[in-house]
């Protein structure tokens, strides 16, 4: 671990100590180290370096909606390979959340993602993305797997 000191004005440290009081933080360190992975994350997708996530697609819909459940399905299916696992809650009489979690190309998940928060019925999509460098796993004792010879194990390690 790096130890860095950093100089705020008495009302940004003040607003500083109150966030970090509002999130639940114990120490600013932590405070600050979630600031600055958010910030780079968001720096290396505005510059385009963001080739790899994992994410979840969270949203809303009303399930009397015409055939909305099953094109929804539909749309996850065509994306087999980017959805990982769907959660499914119920709401109330008409409304359901559902909470899908998503791995790949960071550019196929946010299409995927726009397209089903585009279909007529869902409501409140949200995407979280979070950057990760893609390993083969071969470094830690999984053993050598040729290109298309094995299950498609890799390790999906968090940026920053």
């Amino acid at each position: 671990m790096e130890r860095i000191t950093i100089s705020l004005d008495a009302e940004l440290a003040a607003e500083f100590d109150r966030l970090i009081g509002e999130r639940g933080y114990k120490n600013r360190s932590e405070a600050m180290r979630d600031l600055l992975r958010a910030h780079l994350e968001q720096a290396r997708r505005s510059r385009g370096e963001a080739s790899h996530c994992v994410a979840n697609l969270s949203y809303v819909y009303n399930h009397h909606e015409r055939d909305l459940a099953e094109r929804l399905t539909a749309l996850q299916h065509g994306q087999h390979d980017l959805t990982v696992a769907t959660m499914h809650a119920h709401l109330d009489h008409e409304n359901c959340l559902e909470s899908v979690v998503l791995r790949g190309p960071s550019a196929a998940v946010r299409r995927f993602a726009d397209a089903l928060m585009a279909e007529r019925g869902v409501r409140h999509g949200q995407l979280n993305l979070i950057d990760v460098e893609v390993d083969s796993g071969r470094s830690h004792g999984h053993g050598y797997r040729p290109a298309g010879s094995g299950d498609g194990h890799v390790h999906l390690k968090p940026k920053t």
